[in-house]
């Protein structure tokens, strides 16, 4: 597994629409081992493919309804992601929540974004196998973002508004 470098805001990639994944083979599985380790290390929840300069409709999201709470992690603690190969959102309830989110390619910059409470997905997993998921708050809201991202839509296209995070301009 290696680190993907993440693609930063103004990359026209970020922009663009990706193309359906086609071949489930070794690169898929290591491309897929490299966002999974990538999004450790940036400690996001969620990394899309154009995020790391993959223009094809995939992401991996941490699965927070295995997270043990608030707080610490546990000393051994595995992680557990769940990826989505040719994603699509089948229903999503009409209860929105908005809260503030933040992007590992808009370092700093946290929008206001209303979401469903709940989605339901279909994807394919690494070997072509077809499921679904039903997810609601922090996965629902990962679900759609990542989702965004493959069809070129970022925050800074869904944000009604936007607090900067001072923290982030004090460490540059």
């Amino acid at each position: 597994m290696a680190l993907r470098t993440i693609v930063q805001e103004g990359d026209p990639i970020l922009k663009k629409v990706c193309r359906p994944v086609t071949g489930f083979d070794g690169r898929l599985a290591t491309l897929l081992d490299d966002m999974c380790e990538t999004l450790l290390d940036a400690g996001g929840l969620g990394l899309a493919g154009p995020q790391v300069g993959v223009m094809r409709r995939l992401f991996v999201c941490l699965d927070e309804r295995d997270l043990p709470g608030e707080g610490e992690l546990p000393e051994g603690y595995e992680p557990k992601f769940l990826e989505f190969v040719n994603p699509e959102i089948l229903w999503q309830s009409e209860e929105q929540v908005t809260i503030y989110e933040g992007c590992l390619s808009f370092p700093g910059h946290n929008g206001a974004i209303s979401r469903p409470q709940k989605v339901r997905a279909r994807a394919q997993n690494r070997q072509g196998e077809w499921f679904e998921i039903e997810a609601e708050d922090m996965l629902a809201r990962c679900i759609c973002h990542e989702s965004n991202h493959l069809d070129g839509i970022t925050i800074m296209d869904l944000a009604e508004y936007f607090y900067e995070d001072l923290e982030q301009d004090e460490e540059e």
